[in-house]
């Protein structure tokens, strides 16, 4: 038995229904143009996965399976997998629809709720117990509903919704396995995380081996609803073997990847060569540029606006605005890329025999506008390196000083408090002052042009509190608040040379620092909080591994080359700053989740603002 079985990634929007629905059809046309058989779409297509606690609402259930209705109508000489929410019986679930020739045969409810990290499922839908079995009446017509197998093209097909695969040894395919089923289907909303796909692929791989079948994985794609990145995977694996997988992260609004499979003899199926790229520098390139043009065209914004200090954090900023416009342009052609950006207009100003780099550069003026803020505490080599990069880029580049912003700040409070202020007494004040006097002019950048005003904090900052509320943390979208500041300066020298982005020089050659204390004092990031390297190590063990801090400790004195007196004291201060900063995440922007964990209290990382601060914990590790 030869069929020909497909999946088809979405960049979908939640309760986009018109946008949604038009990409569900133009995916079933594309796959029926290519005589495919079985078709499998992403999780939730319909609503959109991340519709958050519009799941709630009841009016969502019943436009989905309204617009599903119409969905069925273009299923003519196909078998598709369309997933959907679902009322049943008063309780909510998350379901895949099978629609055979126009013909619904069925709908399978999912059985585990993702619980963990960034998901919150359980919140809204209720998971479907094995093996159950109901029927569901839909606008006059009577269908199964639950734990289904199916019969279609001679071959008996089944579900594992996102979630199932990953429980092991309770995955549904088990079940299926015991009534012979051949090809199990998998559409899902599973996040982007570094290193992530090589799971993915495990768990497709084995599951066709564990089941005896073919196994179709089909992901959601792009930055669907604000802070979730979704590569837009497929994988067709059978009986243990990779058949096809395509290239994620497109700026496309759908990917359809098809494979013919035969059922009594899988050395005769359809296999292709793997080129997809799994370096986690080039994956965060990729699902950075993704994300951010995603976020720029789905809040109608016309661009971003960025405080360029020099540093490493705004500079990966800058780069990453640069990557999507080189990616996008390069996958899209210019033309469409800007359509999608809903800038038509700015495609007519570029000549169509233009380089490659001349574009480049020509969108990244309109795109990305740059100022440099200096104060009396700047020093020459970081205002050269934030021009050196921006005209490297071709971004507009502006550049004014704040002195007379902070001295009006700091001459009323001197009056209030008869008093001056000084570095010995008010360093802090002092420091943040400046970070905040440099926020009312760029937001007035971002308001006048429509842009986005990119925050620049990183994860480590958010761990430390490292950041001023009002100033750096101030802005629309946070790209880098997921990730730590030991990869962001790694990852800035490797796309120096590997990105050809030979305006980082300059930044690759300086020491990370915030500038805000006088140049004499000749202040550093890593003199401030401790070396990065270190902070990550902490972080890891602390946050994602929610270790205490006396099992931090144990765990690292085996590990780190330091006296045990300075690594009681680095991690005495990261618990004391993470626990005094709760409230500085709280309002960090937006962020993309790009790490196996984040700090974002909205998403990964819940912590109490008020706590007593691991103080008995601490005194423990200080007295052994």
């Amino acid at each position: 038995m030869m069929l020909t079985v497909a999946g088809a990634t979405l960049n979908q929007v939640p309760i986009d229904w018109e946008g949604n629905v038009s990409r569900i059809y133009e995916a079933i046309r594309q796959a029926q143009n290519q005589g495919v058989d079985i078709l499998c779409l992403p999780e939730l297509c319909i609503t959109g996965y991340g519709c958050e606690d519009l799941f709630l609402s009841d009016w969502v259930y019943t436009k989905s399976l309204e617009l599903l209705l119409d969905i069925v109508q273009a299923c003519r000489d196909i078998t598709v997998a369309v997933s959907l929410p679902v009322k049943y019986r008063g309780k909510n679930y998350d379901t895949a629809c099978l629609i055979h020739n126009q013909q619904i045969l069925g709908f399978t409810a999912k059985q585990f709720l993702a619980n963990d990290g960034v998901h919150y499922e359980p919140r809204w839908f209720t998971p479907w117990p094995a093996y159950e079995q109901g029927q569901i009446e839909v606008y006059g017509e009577v269908y199964n509903f639950g734990d289904l197998v199916y019969e279609v093209h001679g071959i008996k097909v089944a579900f594992e919704i996102c979630e199932d695969a990953w429980r092991e040894e309770l995955r549904p395919g088990w079940i299926h396995k015991t009534h012979g089923v051949n090809l199990v289907l998998n559409p899902s909303a599973s996040h982007f995380a570094f290193g992530k796909t090589s799971i993915r692929e495990r768990l497709a791989v084995q599951g066709s081996q564990d089941f005896n079948c073919t196994y179709v994985f089909t992901n959601m794609l792009g930055n669907e609803a604000g802070r979730m990145v979704y590569d837009g995977e497929i994988l067709i694996a059978q009986q243990g073997k990779l058949l096809k997988k395509n290239n994620r992260l497109s700026f496309e609004d759908l990917n359809l990847l098809t494979c013919q499979i035969d059922f009594d003899d899988p050395a005769n199926s359809e296999t292709a060569p793997n080129t997809d790229e799994y370096d986690q520098e080039v994956e965060f390139a990729k699902a950075e540029s993704l994300a951010l043009f995603d976020y720029l065209r789905k809040s109608h914004s016309k661009g971003f606006v960025l405080s360029l200090s020099g540093g490493a954090d705004s500079s990966c900023c800058a780069v990453l605005v640069s990557e999507m416009v080189r990616r996008g342009v390069r996958e899209l052609g210019t033309k469409r890329f800007l359509q999608k950006l809903n800038m038509p207009q700015l495609a007519e100003q570029l000549e169509e025999d233009q380089s490659e780099q001349i574009i480049f550069r020509r969108l990244l003026k309109k795109l990305l506008i740059t100022a440099y803020q200096g104060t009396i505490n700047s020093s020459d080599q970081t205002r050269q390196a934030a021009q050196s990069l921006a005209d490297s880029l071709g971004a507009t580049f502006h550049e004014w000083k704040i002195d007379s912003e902070v001295g009006g700040y700091t001459q009323k409070i001197e009056e209030v408090l008869r008093r001056d202020l000084t570095w010995e007494q008010d360093d802090i004040t002092l420091q943040n002052v400046q970070a905040r006097a440099r926020n009312p002019a760029i937001w007035m950048l971002a308001n006048i042009h429509n842009a986005l005003l990119l925050t620049t904090s990183n994860r480590s900052e958010g761990d430390v509190g490292y950041t001023t509320m009002d100033g750096d943390t101030s802005g629309s979208i946070a790209p880098i608040a997921g990730v730590d500041k030991h990869f962001l300066i790694q990852w800035l020298r490797w796309a120096e040379e590997a990105l050809d982005y030979p305006g980082l020089h300059p930044v690759n050659g300086l020491q990370p620092t915030a500038e805000l204390r006088p140049l004499e004092q000749s202040q550093t990031d890593e003199t401030d909080l401790m070396p990065f390297s270190v902070l990550v190590e902490i972080e890891r063990l602390a946050i994602r591994d929610r270790h205490g801090p006396l099992e931090v400790f144990q765990i690292m004195k085996r590990e780190e080359e330091l006296e045990e007196a300075t690594l009681k004291a680095y991690i005495t201060k990261f618990f004391r700053l993470w626990s005094r900063n709760q409230w500085k995440r709280e309002r960090i922007a937006p962020s993309f989740h790009m790490d196996d964990f984040n700090v974002d209290p909205r998403s990964w990382c819940r912590f109490p603002i008020l706590s007593g601060g691991y103080k008995e914990e601490l005194e423990t590790l200080d007295k052994i």
